[in-house]
């Protein structure tokens, strides 16, 4: 499968020893974000493939597919490159200015009616939608709303539709989690990621990243009434959630 390679340069943020504050979605970082995303995040491209194949099933015609928290629409594009369906509305949601911006340039060519919209997603009113998606940012909400934002986006569903979320994970084995970490450190060291960066991104992104672990996930999906949770996807200490109503 191919997608539209979005334009950006290398990630060198966190190659300069430099005092560091939490960790932002600026200009700085919507220019480098796909090669970050790309080089820290084990099973990225299979994550997003498998977010735009879903569209084959849960999505339905006349609806509205749903991305949260888009960054430079990878996952938009997933969807628009997959869609078998008619009359479908795709829209994105960022709450950064410089990512939206982003978007909007790497949509221009995308076939299909695409919407990118500047706001915070917890605003935002869901109707008939047959998919929505998280993609790497629920972790990013303030977990004492996040309950609140699938609850919403449940009752914005129609039957049959589909939430699609996926996130870094933690596991509650000490063990277990140093483990994967170290592999996940493997990972980033394979991509050129030097001990300093690795450190300094580390310490920028603890505060504004917080994970949850499985179980949460599907306890939360449970409770907003979703029929079939299922993890459809995990690499290391990354997993993306399949929730349909």
């Amino acid at each position: 499968m191919h997608h539209k390679k979005e334009s950006g340069s290398r990630d060198e943020i966190f190659i300069q020893d430099n005092d560091l504050v939490n960790f932002t979605f600026d200009a700085q970082v919507a220019d480098v974000f796909d090669d970050m995303v790309r080089r820290s995040v084990p099973g990225y491209q299979t994550m997003i493939e498998m977010i735009g194949l879903s569209v084959k099933t849960y999505g339905q015609d006349n609806t509205n597919y749903y991305d949260l928290g888009a960054s430079t629409g990878a996952t938009t594009i997933a969807l628009c490159v997959n869609n078998p369906h008619k009359n479908n509305r795709i829209i994105a949601v960022d709450n950064s200015p410089d990512m939206v911006k982003k978007c909007q340039l790497n949509l221009k060519t995308t076939i299909g009616s695409t919407s990118v919209v500047c706001a915070d997603i917890n605003s935002i009113k869901f109707n008939n939608a047959s998919l929505v998606v998280l993609n790497l940012t629920l972790q990013f909400i303030t977990p004492e709303n996040r309950q609140a934002l699938i609850d919403k986006i449940y009752l914005g569903l129609n039957p049959g539709g589909a939430l699609i979320v996926s996130e870094k994970i933690h596991f509650n084995d000490n063990k277990k989690q140093q483990l994967i970490t170290d592999l996940h450190l493997d990972f980033k060291r394979a991509n050129g990621y030097s001990e300093l960066e690795i450190a300094a991104k580390r310490q920028s992104i603890e505060n504004v990243l917080i994970t949850d672990d499985e179980k949460t996930h599907f306890k939360r999906f449970k409770q907003a009434g979703f029929n079939t949770r299922i993890c459809h996807f995990q690499c290391l200490n990354f997993a993306s959630f399949l929730a349909v109503k």
